[in-house]
């Protein structure tokens, strides 16, 4: 079942958002969660981190795995994602040092790190909660659009698409942007018990509509969310602006 939930502005939908999950960390505290990257979960993480200033999301006993990282990038690098969440969320929260997980993604033998990563959700059980934004061309975490998707860890080329939306941390260079990527796989993130999705913008309204009006296809990675039995998704209304009537609430 996929819920579609409509807010009037984007710091709106990323309070929801942040709402949701830390009424759930109250209710389960030991959730184990998967966290987007990008300029839209800021929102988010800003809203959680609020939240747990103020004694309301309790983050001591959640466990989490990030969806993705830059191939290259060794956690001290201040573009890579580790560095991202460091400054945007592990360092404002008590989530426990031992209970993060991001790929590493200078490892010396990726190949080995996919595998340690896979083992580790595993152990931990899957994700209860799949945290994700949406790529502008239909992308989930790194699992860009083709014939086939990959359905555990991975390393992914990036389309130049991809490239240029995460610009931004390269000073604007998307040349600089890596050509690939570590990244969680469509079945381990099909396989959460429960999808967050979380969109905001005018120029996130056409792949919106794609993805959860349109058909199911490999092509739009995003739209395979409309087959998982519990996933909502939170809009602002720039974001929601072309889906159909009946699909906003």
């Amino acid at each position: 079942m996929t819920r579609i939930v409509v807010l009037p502005t984007a710091r709106a939908a990323g309070d929801a958002l942040a709402r949701f999950v830390a009424r759930a960390l109250t209710t389960s505290p030991n959730l184990v969660l998967g966290l987007p990257t990008g300029r839209t979960p800021l929102l988010f993480y800003d809203a959680i981190a609020r939240l747990h200033e103020q004694g309301r999301a309790d983050f001591r006993r959640a466990t989490t795995f990030n969806l993705d990282e830059f191939a290259g990038l060794a956690a001290t690098d201040p573009r890579s994602f580790h560095a991202f969440m460091k400054q945007h969320l592990f360092d404002r929260v008590n989530l426990s040092p031992v209970r993060r997980h991001v790929l590493n993604g200078s490892a010396r033998s990726w190949q080995k790190e996919i595998v340690s990563f896979e083992r580790k959700l595993a152990d931990a059980g899957g994700l209860d909660f799949a945290i994700l934004g949406i790529g502008a061309n239909g992308h989930l975490a790194f699992n860009e659009p083709g014939r086939s998707l990959v359905a555990r860890t991975h390393r992914a080329r990036l389309s130049d698409t991809t490239r240029r939306a995460n610009a931004w941390a390269f000073d604007g260079r998307w040349r600089d942007v890596p050509r690939y990527a570590l990244t969680l796989g469509m079945g381990s993130i099909l396989g959460a018990r429960g999808v967050l999705l979380l969109a905001t913008g005018e120029h996130k309204a056409g792949i919106v509509a794609r993805a959860f009006a349109g058909p199911i296809t490999t092509r739009v990675p995003a739209s395979l969310l409309q087959a998982h039995p519990n996933v909502v998704i939170v809009l602002d209304r720039d974001a929601a602006a072309k889906l159909p009537v009946r699909l906003r609430r």
